[in-house]
């Protein structure tokens, strides 16, 4: 319970730097007002590139190459707290602080040190959530003692996953409360003050009070990151759900990006209902936990991540059907929201737990514990993947993002879709892991 506390608070910290810089850069146009001012030229370079866009690839890049070496740094590192949480402990307090720095121009009105700034600040982040998201997460594999426990903890994760990502959601309401007395700039920045401080309190809990040697498998590795990461990558079965996951990623990020954009452009609806089309998914994800825990038991995993693909597609192609809505957008955003909760359980519980039983098949047959790497390597596809959606999703908002012209939020649904449906074709190829016949 302490461990998936602080899933809730990396998730809730992690937010902000993940889903709000196009949001607070390149905000939304709705009919009568831009919501932010603006502090970072809006145009587009050589045509199609943003500056928003360059500095989150950039951002992503530079924190998918630090994963595997931090991974293979906590698999090395020996200490009487342990290997994970020396990391953590350092991570924690700066991952929060520029969650909120990223946010806070330093001069008013469009300007390039607003730009400098935001790269800085970018780079911080990013290296130091690795530094806490990437041992947090390798942990969980040492934690659970086989593969039941294991899917119990991934469950566990995500629904504080997702408890911490839908109060992120909640971005929206906060602001809307506090520009009863401040601008909406001012207000968007006391709401991710808030967020941190919350966060921060919640990540320094398993760090504080697990004690890693008693509760933790043993197991240690002495390979470089290069040698580790090329014996993970030798893995088949990973490199097929790597493929695949990194196919997810763009497509969940496309719909977290979008979302503040298909209800203020597309559905044409107040910028503060956002927060609750984002609770009605995660609450409905929520409902669906047990069942898919229970599923994927008695069906394996393989199946339910298919057929998660497929009605994360069908989301997508709503979502470009909105001129043709024949009801109330209210209703058919819910509608969305409820459908979309689906795979958002399946991929937000089974992908850990597969990670993790990758992980134990190479360490019975290796005699090497490489999970941090595993999940390092996971985490650099997972990054890459998010990098790349940041990279384009502001490219397709030059094409349109008001109500007149909305054929680039369009777009960034179309792309969604397309990388949903390749997901899913290479995932085909994915073979259960069965830690009580590994003669598959």
């Amino acid at each position: 319970m302490i461990y998936a506390l602080g899933q809730f608070g990396w998730s809730l910290c992690a937010y902000g730097g993940a889903m709000l810089i196009p949001y607070f850069y390149m905000p939304p146009e709705t009919a009568d007002k831009v919501i932010f001012p603006t502090y970072i030229f809006q145009g587009a370079l050589f045509g199609v590139i943003t500056v928003i866009g360059l500095l989150t690839l950039f951002g992503r890049i530079f924190d998918g190459i630090t994963d595997p070496l931090i991974a293979n740094w906590s698999d090395r590192w020996k200490s009487k707290f342990g290997k994970r949480r020396p990391f953590m402990l350092v991570g924690a307090i700066p991952f929060a602080v520029f969650s909120v720095l990223m946010f806070v121009p330093l001069v008013d009105g469009e300007h390039w040190m607003n730009g400098a700034w935001l790269a800085f600040c970018v780079l911080a982040f990013f290296l130091f959530m690795t530094i806490y998201v990437t041992p947090f997460t390798a942990w969980m594999s040492e934690l659970g003692h086989d593969s039941k426990q294991r899917l119990n903890i991934a469950t566990a994760i995500s629904v504080t996953w997702a408890l911490g990502f839908g109060f992120g959601n909640s971005v929206h309401f906060f602001q809307g409360l506090f520009e009863a007395s401040m601008t909406a700039t001012a207000a968007f920045q006391t709401t991710m003050i808030l967020f941190a401080g919350i966060s921060l309190f919640f990540m320094l809990l398993p760090v504080i009070f697990i004690n890693e040697k008693k509760y933790s498998l043993p197991g240690e590795t002495n390979d470089s990151a290069f040698k580790a990461a090329a014996q993970v990558f030798k893995d088949a079965n990973f490199r097929v759900f790597a493929l695949s996951d990194f196919m997810y990623w763009m497509a969940m990020t496309a719909i977290q990006l979008g979302i503040p954009y298909y209800v203020t452009v597309l559905f044409q609806l107040e910028k503060e209902t956002a927060t609750l089309y984002m609770t009605i998914l995660f609450a409905v994800s929520f409902l669906c936990y047990l069942p898919v825990n229970i599923l994927a038991r008695k069906l394996g995993k393989r199946k339910l991540v298919l057929f998660s693909f497929i009605i994360y597609s069908l989301v997508f192609i709503a979502i470009l059907l909105t001129d043709f809505l024949r009801m109330d957008a209210s209703t058919y955003m819910t509608i969305v929201c409820i459908v979309a909760a689906i795979p958002i359980a399946v991929f937000g519980i089974l992908p850990n737990a597969i990670i993790a039983d990758l992980a134990e098949k190479d360490s019975r047959q290796s005699g090497e514990n490489k999970s941090g790497m595993y999940f390092g390597m996971r985490m650099l596809v997972m990054k890459l993947g998010i990098s790349v959606t940041n990279f384009v999703f502001p490219a397709l908002l030059i094409l349109g993002k008001s109500v007149d012209n909305p054929f680039g939020v369009k777009m960034s649904a179309l792309f969604a879709m397309v990388v949903c449906i390749l997901g899913m074709i290479i995932f085909l190829k994915y073979k259960d892991v069965d830690l009580n016949n590994e003669n598959e």
